[in-house]
């Protein structure tokens, strides 16, 4: 079971890695410090939310809603 935990966890990171990466070259020679840190926080909660957007992506529901769902109160 630990295996099977550390095998998630270490496909997750690596996602995220993957999704990080275009941040990293856009920025690692041709900007200062300062900037490529400032890109990848920007950049970190899309990378974090990897899986979600491979989940829609497979089952070709789009984008995720760019509000939360209202609740009406009965």
């Amino acid at each position: 079971m630990r295996a099977l935990i550390g095998l998630i966890v270490i496909v997750y990171f690596v996602g995220v890695g993957v999704v990080l990466a275009p941040t990293f070259s856009g920025r690692w020679a041709t900007g200062t410090a300062s900037e490529l840190f400032a890109n990848v926080v920007q950049a970190l909660p899309g990378a974090l939310a990897w899986p979600a957007s491979v989940y829609r992506n497979l089952t070709g529901r789009g984008d995720a809603p760019t509000s939360a769902p209202q609740i009406k109160n009965p």
